[in-house]
């Protein structure tokens, strides 16, 4: 039987009477990847918010694991193992990629470090250039990256510093149609080795990654399941997919 790696028991927050998440329950296993999908307004961000520590909840819990992790501080959380890619990269523009995972996945931030012996195996970053398929990119400064592997490399620095979730916002925001496709690869190749969370409008990116889906509609949850069971759900077709479906 899986384990659960996220638990989010009635979780909520209440900005000054208005209710952004209102008692959300998930559970997300091991090794899971899940997309969270709603209309704008519908609370996926906010719920990515709690969840990362960004912002405090008002009610509800949860549990990283068996740790009940509720409004610890932000920098706390990710050390927990819980790592957050927003939808505007912040790489090392000056470094190469190379350089840019590296220093990402450097365990020693002190003086050693600094001067060359805290890095990684070069193995360790040869793996990550590979999952993100930024290998043939490993000597080219991020400054000259396009949008699409600018997004990558970050993604990569998140990798190498090993979380055991990844959350993603939106991260097919603003790439052209390959770079969208070659994003869904990568994000399945990191299937089973992190449990992922994505929250994503692009219905065709949705389709290429989903297992098990959950829409959210002002601020709760409206219904879970697998694609086709989101496709064919009267509710979710009413709030948000209309009849377009997930395509």
């Amino acid at each position: 039987m899986a384990q659960a790696a996220l638990t989010i028991d009635g979780l909520g927050v209440d900005f000054e009477g208005f209710k952004a998440v209102n008692g959300v329950s998930l559970i997300i296993e091991e090794g899971e990847l899940r997309v969270l999908l709603g209309a704008n307004g519908a609370g996926k961000t906010t719920l990515m918010d709690l969840i990362s520590g960004k912002t405090k909840s008002t009610e509800g819990r949860v549990f990283l694991h068996d740790t009940n992790i509720t409004n610890w501080e932000e920098h706390r959380i990710a050390r927990a193992g819980i790592g957050r890619k927003f939808q505007i990269p912040s790489v090392f523009k000056e470094l190469t990629v190379r350089r840019n995972l590296e220093v990402a996945s450097c365990k020693n931030p002190g003086v050693f470090a600094n001067l060359g012996f805290g890095f990684p195996a070069k193995a360790k970053v040869d793996e990550v250039l590979e999952l993100i398929g930024l290998a043939d990119e490993a000597n080219r400064v991020a400054a000259y990256l396009s949008h699409g592997q600018t997004q990558w490399l970050e993604l990569g620095l998140l990798i190498t510093q090993d979380p055991k979730i990844i959350l993603l916002d939106e991260p097919t925001a603003g790439m052209t149609q390959a770079e969208t496709h070659k994003t869904s690869l990568i994000v399945n190749n990191l299937r089973g080795r992190h449990t992922i969370i994505v929250v994503e409008h692009d219905m065709a990116f949705v389709r290429e990654i989903a297992e098990r889906i959950t829409v959210l509609h002002l601020g709760q949850v409206l219904a879970e399941g697998s694609v086709t069971d989101i496709e064919t759900n009267p509710k979710v077709k009413e709030a948000y997919l209309g009849s377009k479906g997930i395509s």
